[in-house]
């Protein structure tokens, strides 16, 4: 992976408000303020011309997972993640970004339709997880990631993922299988919620500042793990706190991965090399003793 690009390397850490825990629990709680911008807000920042794309052609429309058409600097590109709400109406509709299956089955219908027309796509993660819930369950929450991950892996386009809050287990890596994975100074990544793990580990929610600190989801983790592939600078104090810059500052990110895509595998892309690339790519991650 080319960590070499602009914006790649995590630059030295702000002055974040520090918890007892440390750092990865302030930058938790930072991945969650209530004013750190979502999906929607960068999409308005960052693109031009969006019309957003409704339903799974199967149940229903899921306002937990937007996306649609939008122009790139010229480029139409595919964009879609998932969104939060500001308020308890808004909460009460996207479920706090927590997508039921057919949201993810109208992110794998707006995949497919970048596919068909060669555009790339660029997903935003911001989820503490997929829609737990009965309805789900029934409707085949599983069943809809799996798919998802699937058809990530063999998707004959370019993909750019972004982690721009929470990313949370199965909600989030079911549209976070890319070429580029990027991730915000502050946002985090883990296959549980601290307070989950520390339910299960301790039987104490409460200690969430400690399950944070050991689980390693931080930006600056995952990319000394090799699983992400750059650190996205925020503003000192945060996204929130100048939500132009934040954006301003993944644009450019987004445009030099996309480029670095372009470079390395052609426009539009020799696909064989594309896919055998990614392919390596994820069969590379993780460490295993037989």
């Amino acid at each position: 992976m080319d960590n070499s690009l602009p914006l790649a390397a995590a630059p030295g850490s702000p002055a974040l408000p520090l918890s007892p825990s440390g750092t990865a629990w302030a930058r938790v709680q930072l991945a969650r303020h209530a004013e750190r911008p979502y999906t929607l807000d960068y999409i308005r920042l960052i693109f031009e011309d969006f019309v957003e794309l409704h339903g799974d052609r199967v149940f229903a429309d899921d306002a937990a997972l937007i996306g649609g058409l939008a122009s790139l600097d010229g480029r139409t590109v595919m964009v879609l993640g998932q969104q939060k709400g500001r308020d308890t109406k808004e909460n009460t509709l996207r479920r706090f970004g927590m997508a039921r299956p057919e949201g993810y089955r109208k992110a794998l219908r707006l995949m497919h339709h970048a596919e068909k027309f060669g555009l790339p796509l660029i997903t935003f993660i911001d989820t503490p997880g997929a829609d737990p819930t009965l309805p789900s369950e029934e409707r085949g929450q599983a069943l809809a990631i799996a798919t998802n991950l699937l058809e990530m892996a063999r998707l004959a386009t370019p993909s750019v993922a972004v982690v721009i809050g929470e990313g949370g287990s199965g909600g989030a890596i079911a549209i976070g299988l890319a070429d580029r994975v990027l991730m915000l100074e502050n946002s985090i990544y883990s296959v549980a919620a601290p307070e989950a793990a520390a339910s299960i580990l301790w039987r104490d929610a409460a200690l969430a500042p400690q399950a944070a600190e050991t689980m390693r989801i931080t930006a600056q983790d995952l990319l000394g793990f090799g699983l992400i592939d750059a650190i996205v600078p925020e503003p000192p104090e945060g996204a929130h706190a100048d939500r132009p810059a934040a954006a301003a500052t993944l644009k450019s990110a987004l445009l030099a991965h996309l480029a670095a895509l372009d470079a390395a595998f052609g426009c539009p892309p020799d696909t064989a090399r594309l896919l055998a690339d990614r392919y390596t790519r994820y069969r590379g991650m993780g460490v295993y003793s037989e």
